[in-house]
């Protein structure tokens, strides 16, 4: 979930199904919910991962068929980036 899905439809749909929201309230709500700031944060580097992994098309088209060539493509990947 992201900021823009934070209405209480969705927050609920996602509690029924057994998720654990962690996106912040939006400023203007009048009744804002608390949440783990420090979740929230691992979760904005996880997408940050995966933002940086989508700049090399070969990984996420996965040109390379043997799983070994394709693991090495990967960690070359992770490591190209501080």
């Amino acid at each position: 979930m992201d900021r823009a899905y934070e209405g209480d439809e969705t927050r609920h749909l996602a509690e029924t199904l057994g998720y654990v929201p962690v996106v912040p309230p939006n400023p203007n709500r009048l009744d804002p919910w608390d949440y783990d700031r420090e979740r929230y944060g691992r979760r904005n580097e996880i997408e940050r991962l995966f933002q940086r992994l989508k700049a090399y098309r070969r990984v996420f088209t996965r040109y390379d068929k043997l799983d070994a060539l394709y693991t090495g493509f990967l960690l070359f990947a992770l490591r190209a980036y501080p």
